[in-house]
């Protein structure tokens, strides 16, 4: 007898995680599995690839997928006990993932019924609970169908057909599985999948505790995460030398310093006040001049930032890169690492003045106190850039800007209070006031710097944390809670982010490179 070829009996058996192009295999697969209930889309797997790519598995057979398991990771104790489906999933778009939280959220588990009683469902579990382990949670929670209740709804209630269950009486596909795979029941909860007729759209909620879970301080349910931020509203007035600039500008760094701020937020090319030191008229060619001072200006709110243990948006700044100009806003974080932020739609009026162009790239910042980011004058009008940047966790948007009169002040204004309301994110805006008399394109300024929050119970009656008097020196200081943002987003008297009809609408960037900088 010759040597057998073992490998012709082989039949691999891969878990891995949900890739992007297994989606369509994903859907196909749920069509099968559940015929008769509304099935996920493909934005739903995008948005769970974005949000928790961990939480998402496969098993793969000889390069077929044939199961799969989603889930989310939650803190439970801030959910209503008589949750729905929805409530727990973001109508399945899991934007609602919590990395902090306590909980490993079940929502999704099918199994091709070819392939059922090769246990595949208890390989996706086990895949599970090894993520809960990993990542230190306290439990697994699910809300588990009862797909046989049906057949038993004129004989008792759900209470009771799931008593019969657990005492073995009757066996239910779903609920005997999750009983045999240590789970424990917690409660019923009716209307949880509105498409569930087969279980009468009950739910059980069951739980798996972790026995390894370890108590850690670094996670705690915080009631309040406050912010402080200085927005300056910073004085154009001629100016002889560079010192005379860093000296005004120090004295702004040291004030939002001694108030304890987090951020002090300075105008957009305010920079240009050093054009009245350059000897050159002609704007085109005063812009390339002030460029020269890029290395300086850097260099001075780099020690800043440091030294008054501040972190600074420092305004925006006229740079010359491979011979064009762009208006560049940047982050000097108080651990001295440094970021910048293109200015994205470049106004007729700097086209027509200095020959700016546009950059290309929308840019999230993690800092010290969560994610934000930076929107330079002009770009607070344009909504699809900060409804992606709240998407990718923006916190705050900071607007530097620079108008030279009332009406153009206002569309900076009333736009950074909209987008505020629409994403349910902290916006700030900070001017220039003041004259500079010999210089051209920038003899004139009018601001009216303000802190903006959304519009809900939780928060200041007109949505104005703090604004100051307009058009002359000085600063506002307010104080913004990311702890009471959170909670809002989930449960205010509105919800914008997520009553959203990405069924209907979504945001496409064409040819526009998005960027998530981490603090290193």
């Amino acid at each position: 007898m010759s040597k057998l070829d073992l490998s012709q009996f082989e039949k691999k058996v891969e878990v891995r995680n949900l890739k992007k192009e297994d989606i369509d295999s994903i859907l196909k697969l749920q069509d099968i599995c559940f015929p008769n209930m509304d099935p996920w889309k493909r934005e739903h797997l995008e948005s769970h690839l974005e949000h928790f790519p961990e939480g998402q598995i496969v098993v793969e057979v000889e390069g077929e997928i044939i199961g799969s398991s989603s889930s989310l990771i939650v803190n439970f104790d801030e959910y209503d006990d008589k949750h729905t489906w929805d409530d727990i999933t973001d109508e399945g778009y899991i934007t609602n993932h919590d990395p902090e939280g306590y909980n490993l959220y079940g929502i999704e588990v099918m199994v091709h019924p070819e392939y059922r009683g090769m246990k595949i469902g208890r390989r996706l579990y086990e895949a599970r609970k090894e993520l809960v382990q990993q990542w230190n949670l306290k439990s697994m929670i699910i809300g588990g169908r009862i797909p046989n209740y049906h057949k038993y709804e004129d004989k008792m209630s759900p209470r009771e057909y799931v008593q019969e269950v657990m005492n073995h009486n009757i066996y239910d596909p779903v609920l005997t599985f999750q009983i045999m795979n240590g789970f424990t029941v917690m409660r019923i909860n009716p209307n949880y999948l509105p498409d569930d007729k087969a279980s009468r759209k009950y739910a059980t909620l069951m739980e798996w505790n972790n026995v390894d879970y370890r108590p850690t301080t670094k996670r705690y349910f915080k009631t309040s995460y406050p912010v402080r931020i200085t927005a300056i509203q910073y004085m154009m007035k001629d100016i002889d030398t560079f010192e005379e600039f860093s000296r005004q500008v120090e004295y702004y760094v040291d004030v939002a310093s001694d108030f304890g701020s987090d951020f002090a937020v300075f105008p957009e090319i305010f920079t240009t006040q050093l054009m009245s030191v350059i000897d050159e008229k002609i704007p085109s060619k005063s812009v390339r001049k002030l460029s020269e001072y890029t290395e300086d200006y850097i260099e001075l709110f780099t020690e800043l930032a440091v030294k008054y243990n501040v972190n600074i948006i420092g305004g925006s700044h006229f740079v010359e890169e491979e011979d064009q100009m762009y208006n560049i806003a940047y982050l000097f974080r108080r651990d001295g690492t440094i970021e910048k932020q293109y200015k994205i739609h470049v106004t007729p009026n700097e086209r027509k003045w200095w020959g700016i162009q546009p950059g290309d790239t929308v840019k999230v910042f993690d800092t010290d106190c969560g994610k934000i980011a930076i929107q330079i004058c002009y770009d607070i009008q344009f909504p699809e850039l900060t409804r992606y940047a709240v998407d990718q966790g923006a916190n705050i948007i900071f607007c530097p800007f620079c108008t030279d009169e009332r009406q153009g002040y206002l569309r900076v204004r009333y736009c950074a209070q909209a987008r505020a309301v629409e994403n349910q994110v902290y916006t700030v805006v900070a001017g220039t006031v003041g004259n500079l008399t010999q210089v051209e394109n920038m003899d004139i300024q009018y601001a009216q710097s303000g802190i903006f929050t959304p519009s809900d119970f939780e928060f200041a009656r007109d949505g104005i944390v703090g604004e100051c008097h307009p058009n002359i020196e000085t600063v506002v200081v307010g104080d913004v809670d990311l702890e009471v943002l959170r909670r809002q987003r989930k449960s205010g008297t509105v919800r914008q982010l997520r009553d959203r009809r990405k069924d209907l609408f979504e945001i496409n960037y064409k040819n526009i490179s998005t960027e998530v900088v981490p603090n290193d």
